[in-house]
């Protein structure tokens, strides 16, 4: 498997083969991410493959503003993966702030010029039971316990952040990650998903 530096350079002197490299590295976690994000009755108006391609469009169109130095290509693709997120819910907002009116057949995510590639990854990924199952523990879980999924291990954003966000030490953070990667190692679920976590 090449290294990510070289497939980063190949791809930003745009090779679009070395970014699906890249991309494809990522793909599984981020389609458990929409997964878990989406929520089953807003199924009807988006989907986790939907996303996938979406945001696959969107990072290939923005990928020369991406710098290695700065942050890793799984945060800086699931910064894309987030705004494409806001939008969808920002679309979705009743007035009320209950379950959206309207046709429930008429998708927010309206994709054009997705590469085949993009689609036959996002297609493959909801095909696989292994990753449904995953979301649905994640699920399971309490919401700290999930959103320390969500934000450590799928997103990969640092503990620092983590703690952050969620008002928590960063002692309580590792302490608490510790023990889920323990959960997920006595589940057997898909530890490989998780961002390189410190």
């Amino acid at each position: 498997m090449e290294d990510t530096p070289r497939l980063v350079v190949s791809a930003q002197a745009g090779d679009g083969a070395r970014f699906a490299e890249l991309y494809e590295r990522i793909a599984p976690a981020l389609y458990t991410w929409a997964e878990v994000r989406i929520r089953p009755e807003l199924r009807s108006f988006v989907d986790p493959q939907d996303v996938v391609q979406e945001v696959w469009c969107r990072a290939w169109k923005s990928f020369r503003s991406f710098d290695a130095a700065s942050h890793s290509f799984r945060y800086w693709v699931f910064r894309v993966a987030k705004n494409v997120m806001l939008e969808v819910f920002r679309e979705l907002r009743a007035p009320d702030g209950g379950v959206p009116s309207g046709d429930p057949s008429k998708r927010l995510l309206v994709l054009r010029d997705v590469p085949d590639s993009a689609t036959a990854v996002s297609q493959r990924l909801a095909r696989d039971e292994r990753l449904k199952l995953f979301a649905q523990w994640i699920a399971s879980l309490d919401d700290d316990d999930r959103m320390l999924i969500v934000h450590l291990g799928l997103e990969g954003m640092t503990q620092a952040e983590v703690a952050e966000r969620l008002s928590l030490s960063r002692d309580a953070v590792a302490k608490r990650w510790q023990r889920l990667l323990a959960r997920v190692t006595e589940q057997g679920v898909m530890r490989e998903l998780f961002a390189e976590a410190g």
